[in-house]
């Protein structure tokens, strides 16, 4: 029986393991794609995965499936894809809550940073702070004076108790120095629906919710928490600069992988979702979901998602230090 030298056979297992990774990228994808969502349909990260599973189907030419994994915040549909195979056919559509404040609130079966790495930001939307329309104030000046006479006697919705919603608010507090109740729902969308009935007076809505509501007149918009003003409402200003600069808070949907994934799957994704978000009929998709396309590179990622951790575990503990 002929057989291969042993340093012959070491060198070509050794170069067939460096070479397998690779083969599979230029192969990838070969079969239907998964992509999990954290959340139920009809929301806006359903709707993001959507838009960006059929952009990458036709471009790669395999399916994209959307699932549907609501749970724990999120948290399930995170340690699914944290715990899948690192083979490119199971992605996560993240959000902000499962990657930065799901893990600061309580221990996470996952770590967002070792067992999650990231591909792309697809888009980011800002809060806006808005108030019912019987409530005396037209500007955050005039809000934050409005409330400082009152310490305590007025109240604000949430989404729920660690929701973004609920987190921005109480970092906005902080640097103005304000006391107010908190009151969570159960979902921004009763939450919202209380202060246009006027049975609470301010909310930090996602800029996504609050946009359906502004041409109605129910609610004003006070002041945006991104860096520049958003083209969605250019006339509302950002809260840097209506006197607290510094002040940015966004919350984002991006792609992510099983860590371990191979790199040119990685790079293939990211490039992809950049190129998509350029593309016109994605861009007026995405924008009427009241979100910013952004298609980041996986290090811009990267950077986005520590800066996030540590601004969100400051959020969190502010807020554990209120009443609930």
């Amino acid at each position: 029986m002929n057989r291969w030298p042993l340093p012959i056979l070491a060198v070509l297992t050794v170069a067939a393991a460096l070479a397998s990774p690779m083969a599979h990228g230029e192969t990838w994808p070969e079969r239907p794609v998964t992509i999990l969502v954290p959340y139920a349909p009809g929301g806006n990260t359903d709707g993001i995965a959507r838009i960006m599973a059929q952009r990458l189907g036709t471009v790669l030419g395999r399916q994209f499936v959307v699932e549907n994994k609501p749970g724990a915040n999120g948290a399930l549909a995170a340690n699914m894809v944290a715990r899948a195979p690192a083979d490119g056919y199971t992605l996560f559509q993240a959000s902000l809550p499962q990657i930065a404040i799901v893990p600061a609130m309580s221990k996470a079966p996952y770590d967002p940073e070792k067992d999650l790495v990231p591909i792309s930001m697809i888009a980011v939307s800002p809060f806006v702070l808005v108030v019912n329309k019987s409530m005396p104030v037209k500007t955050l000046a005039e809000f934050v004076d409005y409330v400082r006479a009152r310490p305590n006697e007025l109240s604000y919705a949430s989404g729920s108790t660690g929701s973004v919603s609920h987190l921005v608010m109480a970092l906005f507090l902080k640097r103005a120095g304000l006391e107010m109740n908190h009151v969570p729902y159960k979902g921004g969308g009763p939450a919202l629906a209380d202060v246009i009935a006027n049975h609470l007076p301010v909310y930090f809505a996602n800029l996504s919710e609050a946009l359906p509501q502004v041409a109605s007149g129910s609610i004003r918009l006070l002041a945006v928490s991104s860096q520049k003003r958003v083209p969605q409402v250019p006339d509302v200003p950002t809260v840097a600069e209506s006197g607290y600069p510094g002040f940015e808070t966004l919350t984002w949907n991006g792609l992510m992988a099983p860590a371990g994934t191979p790199k040119d799957i990685i790079d293939k994704l990211a490039k992809e979702i950049a190129l998509g978000v350029k593309d016109p009929k994605v861009v007026e998709r995405l924008t009427d979901y009241g979100v910013d396309p952004l298609g980041s590179t996986p290090e811009e990622f990267a950077k986005m998602i520590a800066a996030d951790i540590a601004l969100w575990a400051e959020a969190v503990k502010v807020a554990e230090d209120k009443p609930k």
